[in-house]
């Protein structure tokens, strides 16, 4: 029998068969898979004829296509519908990867080549996307450790292998921790809890097939449970274990893992010469310094923490009342939080969420870009790797641009949080290939025949997310590796915040808001609330998710240190951390930072993106609207299509003409007048 994987795949628009392919197929397709790879590579590496742009740079581009079909597969399936095969799958290909990985950059011949084209650039007729290529495909190179010899090429090797088992573990004793743990509800525990939040509970005891209602560590259920829960005992118990995931002792303790990866990601910086990781990793990115990152955080850091002091009193005062004595603690902040946001604007979520309709908030994200770019979107009927998925095609003035796929509810195979990812990128060199997108969230399942209801956070979370598909789809460019998303880290995060302004306009929510059970548009006054509570809360949003991102800095930046947690507990400290905030991300579950490095010394970039997302946002408001055309024409040419083919200060300023402020994130924040 053909392996599936490694057959010419006769589907739709060239999706994986995802019907023909077991989990016994993976391990001999990637076997076949990398050995392809590695006679393509040293078929490159051993060309007689002198290293051109073509049989070296373009050659190196189209290598590998039996392997990102097989990994492209792999990997969406196993972080979105695991089970005991595939994560075996990942612990196995890990170091099988981190190896094939490292053979290729060790390619000496190969090396030699392309440090040949760099050293006589100027004499190519490139183009400015060519130049680029050759650019980061030579930094690529060295920063891999190419030009390591002897005992520290061989001890790079050794590192790279080890970082990249310790993330898999990172990641799947995370899983472990969020699919094991769940809280019993009886009747009497339901008291004060929305419809909604008893309905997701009583679908989540159904799922686990548990005799009544559960609250699980997935954050669709566990939020609201403790925005909502008056039983504050409940609420604590809730909360301690969500906040003890990858730290509960045992085997799926992620702190010792965190503590050598850390050590080794300080060994493998000053393998190549830097002073530490952060700024071996900071190298690359708008930012350049940790100075820089330091400077915008903290920037931010104290009208926020200022903010959030003010609420956190008012909310003591609250507890008080309730007859609990002080101080507040990080399980009450969600529910007094709800109480005050009910008090101050008249607006409750219970009140506002059957208006949110995950079907409508689809097609109001759909739509949007329709308005902004001419894109349309036809449901697909395919086979795809699980039930609740659902596929798209989407054209543009009849002509295929890409494929869509959405997977967007909970479930205890699914890891936490919420992204988007390519089955396939978009290029045009050496093969022309459009894009195949899949977005993934963490919404809460409803029961049966009943629809599926988001709260604004999570309507937010799918514009966000949906705004990383649109850099993917749009993505106009010559070659794979500079296509969509592939971007600096602290850029790769604009398009998708900026996408969330959006679902702020009127217009979208006037149209697309619809009560689940009536179809009333929602009401003028309850439109108004929504919008004038838009910022509500920023103080506490934004102190813990830049507490994580300072300790995220701190970790890299000098000596790593021998007990992360005591770290951790420090910068908090220095920093002034609200006793009833924490952070974000702890370091046991912080997997932005831990489960691979793409975040390490980076999770500031959210917080950098959005800088230019308010700036970017404005320019519209500046022009003619939300929807002004000339603005999107331009944010599609400089931004969404360009992909990193071009440096991202570079885009930004043919784009805006300028670089922004801080200023313009505060203001937006609310955390200064504006």
């Amino acid at each position: 029998m053909t392996n599936p994987l490694l057959a010419d795949w006769d589907t739709p628009f060239g999706l994986a068969p995802f019907d023909k392919i077991s989990d016994e197929d993976f391990a001999p397709a990637l076997e076949v898979a990398l050995e392809a790879h590695l006679a393509e590579i040293e078929a490159i590496a051993g060309n007689a004829d002198p290293a051109s742009f073509a049989n070296t740079i373009e050659a190196m581009e189209g290598a590998g296509e039996a392997l990102d079909k097989v990994l492209g597969t792999f990997f969406n399936i196993a972080g979105a519908d695991s089970n005991d095969a595939r994560q075996a799958l990942q612990r196995d290909f890990s170091p099988k990867l981190s190896a094939h990985s490292s053979a290729i950059y060790a390619n000496e011949a190969l090396f030699a080549r392309i440090r040949d084209l760099w050293e006589k650039r100027d004499t190519l007729d490139l183009s400015d996307e060519e130049a680029r290529v050759l650019m980061l495909t030579h930094r690529g190179f060295v920063r891999a450790g190419a030009a390591l010899t002897g005992d520290e090429a061989e001890r790079m090797k050794e590192v790279k292998a080890r970082l990249a088992v310790l993330g898999t573990a990172f990641t799947q004793n995370l899983l472990k921790d969020e699919s094991s743990w769940m809280m019993d509800l009886s009747e009497a525990d339901l008291d004060g809890l929305p419809e909604f939040v008893i309905d997701a509970a009583r679908a989540a005891g159904a799922a686990a097939e548990r005799p009544g209602p559960v609250v699980t560590l997935s954050r669709s259920l566990i939020a609201p449970f403790l925005q909502f829960s008056p039983k504050r005992a409940l609420r604590e118990q809730a909360w301690r274990a969500w906040t003890a995931r990858g730290a509960n002792g045992g085997e799926t303790d992620n702190r010792a893992a965190a503590a050598e990866t850390l050590k080794l990601r300080e060994e493998r910086a000053a393998l190549l010469g830097y002073s530490d990781f952060a700024n071996f990793k900071l190298e690359t990115e708008m930012a350049r310094t940790p100075e820089a990152v330091r400077g915008l955080l903290m920037d931010v850091w104290r009208p926020a923490k200022a903010a959030a002091e003010s609420d956190a009193a008012e909310m003591e005062a609250m507890l008080i009342e309730d007859g609990f004595a002080a101080p507040l603690e990080p399980w009450d902040w969600r529910y007094y939080a709800e109480k005050r946001r009910k008090a101050l604007h008249d607006l409750d979520e219970a009140e506002l969420k059957p208006y949110l309709q995950l079907d409508r908030m689809i097609e109001a994200s759909f739509a949007c870009s329709n308005r902004l770019f001419g894109l349309e979107f036809e449901p697909l009927d395919v086979p795809l790797y699980h039930e609740d998925c659902q596929a798209w095609e989407v054209t543009r003035r009849g002509e295929h641009v890409a494929v869509f796929i959405g997977d967007y509810f909970a479930r205890a195979s699914k890891r936490s949080g919420a992204w988007c990812s390519a089955f396939q990128s978009q290029a045009r060199r050496p093969v022309e290939k459009a894009p195949i997108v899949i977005n993934v969230c963490n919404f809460a399942k409803p029961s049966e025949g009943k629809p599926a209801l988001l709260s604004y956070d999570d309507a937010r979370t799918l514009f966000h997310e949906f705004g990383h598909a649109l850099h993917q789809m749009l993505s106009d460019v010559e070659f794979g590796s500079v296509s969509g998303t592939s971007v600096a880290r602290d850029f790769v995060e604009l398009p998708s915040q900026l996408y969330e302004h959006w679902l702020e306009v009127p217009e979208v929510l006037s149209e697309f808001a619809t009560h689940a059970e009536t179809g009333d548009a929602m009401p003028e006054a309850l439109l108004q609330k929504v919008l004038k509570a838009a910022t509500f809360d920023m103080g506490f949003q934004t102190v813990e998710y830049v507490a994580s991102a300072l300790v995220d800095l701190e970790f890299h930046s000098g000596p790593a240190p021998a007990d992360p947690m005591q770290k951790q507990a420090e910068v908090l400290e220095s920093i002034g951390m609200p006793h009833a905030i924490t952070m974000r991300h702890a370091t046991p579950h912080f997997a932005h930072v831990f489960a691979g490095d793409g975040y390490s010394s980076g999770y500031y970039s959210y917080m950098w993106s959005e800088v230019m997302d308010a700036d970017a946002f404005a320019a519209f408001e500046e022009a003619g609207g939300a929807f002004d055309a000339e603005m999107a024409k331009r944010l599609e040419k400089f931004i969404l299509s360009r992909g990193g083919s071009e440096d991202a200060a570079e885009l930004y300023m043919q784009f805006r003409g300028k670089m922004p402020e801080v200023e313009a994130l505060l203001k937006g924040r609310g955390l200064i007048a504006a």
